[in-house]
């Protein structure tokens, strides 16, 4: 059934926020914020490693990097469509949505904990190649196994930042679903080049998501997005 690992994925993400959250009531202020800190610090080296993996080379004896230009190039790029766009105000409407629609309306870190945990989770190459397996072959390996570490990072993050996490699933299922229609569609643009590409700068996002969990909001992760979609179109240009 195509659609059905990015349905895993949702479920694992709601079951790993209604657990967090019920962990969360019953742990002191202290060890919350030390589970932030942790959780903080797990992000970033996730993102360092996914980005050292996509850019450092081994030639012999010799340590080596490439796609340095098509990072600054997607960053940058990216950056100023998603400034123009403002695709931050946007996902914070839609969590400010989100959070009247589901009778949140005075949970204060509400949004805040939505949108850290959904560009947490929706950034990746894993959700694009497992959406893609997903509705064209029916493999729901990938995402199954997406879900399997969605669970334990939401499960952190709700237990120190509250259910906002939990809806983090609405956006996945979105996204990953949407791929998994579009996936004929999508497939001949995902070559090998693209698929590194946006690995790497994809880390790099999620690297920017551990600085905002480790020293407050520093900077905006969702107008970096459109970095992504450069990446994708970087591949395709002749080098």
């Amino acid at each position: 059934m195509p659609g059905l690992g990015s349905i895993i994925n949702a479920a694992a993400i709601v079951s790993a926020g209604l657990a967090g959250c019920l962990m969360g009531s019953r742990i002191p202020s202290r060890i919350q914020d030390s589970l932030m800190t942790a959780n903080a610090l797990a992000v970033l080296f996730l993102g360092i490693g996914g980005a050292m993996a996509g850019m450092l080379q081994i030639s012999g004896s010799s340590l080596s990097t490439h796609g340095t230009v098509m990072m600054v190039v997607s960053l940058a790029a990216g950056a100023v469509i998603g400034e123009v766009i403002d695709l931050e105000k946007q996902f914070t409407r839609f969590g400010e949505w989100l959070k009247k629609r589901t009778g949140n309306a005075k949970d204060q870190n509400f949004v805040n904990a939505f949108v850290t945990a959904s560009l947490t989770v929706c950034i990746g190459a894993m959700a694009v190649i497992g959406s893609i397996q997903d509705g064209m072959y029916g493999d729901h390996s990938i995402l199954i196994s997406k879900a399997l570490m969605d669970f334990i990072i939401i499960l952190v993050m709700s237990a120190s930042m509250g259910k906002g996490c939990a809806f983090s699933a609405v956006p996945v299922l979105l996204l990953q679903g949407g791929m998994t229609l579009l996936a004929r569609v999508l497939q001949p643009f995902m070559t090998d080049a693209a698929m590194a590409n946006l690995s790497c700068v994809g880390s790099v996002l999620i690297f920017c998501v551990g600085v905002n969990l480790l020293f407050g909001k520093r900077i905006r992760v969702a107008n970096l997005l459109p970095a992504l979609l450069v990446a994708v179109a970087f591949a395709a240009l002749p080098v």
